[in-house]
């Protein structure tokens, strides 16, 4: 129960000030966390059930999650979109690993999903940061 209120804590707090201070990528990117952890949530399987096979629902919302990752990282300006990209393949690669290994432990299967979202909010919350930076002390063009 306290990874589940560390988590929420971390999305409201980085999700939070991406509104509040980013640009668009970072609203963008703070949009489908919000969304995707909660969609996610909502088709989790049945307590005893869950993750003893590939979590279909789940599956999809993080195809949709890597789809919207990499098509903010095409259009951004920025280099933390492709880091964020890069960590949602990376999660959604477990559901393949479970995919091809039906035996793979449930808990590993779990982690494998769930471990790559707190490095993906950190990213983002660097992301806004330096570019609320950047937007405050600008660099002089050169002469």
């Amino acid at each position: 129960m306290t990874r589940i209120l560390i988590y929420a804590a971390l999305l409201a707090a980085v999700s939070a000030y991406a509104f509040m201070r980013g640009r668009s990528d970072e609203r963008i990117a703070a949009a489908v966390c919000v969304i995707a952890s909660l969609v996610s949530v909502a088709l989790l399987g049945p307590v005893r059930q869950r993750y003893s096979g590939v979590e279909t629902g789940v599956l999809i919302v993080d195809l949709a999650t890597l789809a919207a990752f990499t098509w903010l990282a095409l259009k951004s300006e920025r280099f933390w979109p492709l880091w964020i990209s890069g960590l949602q393949l990376t999660t959604t690669m477990g559901h393949l690993l479970k995919a091809v290994d039906s035996n793979l432990i449930p808990l590993a299967y779990g982690a494998a999903l769930r471990s790559w979202s707190y490095p993906i909010l950190i990213i983002v919350a660097v992301g806004t940061w330096r570019g609320e930076h950047r937007r405050r002390h600008p660099v002089p063009a050169p002469a």
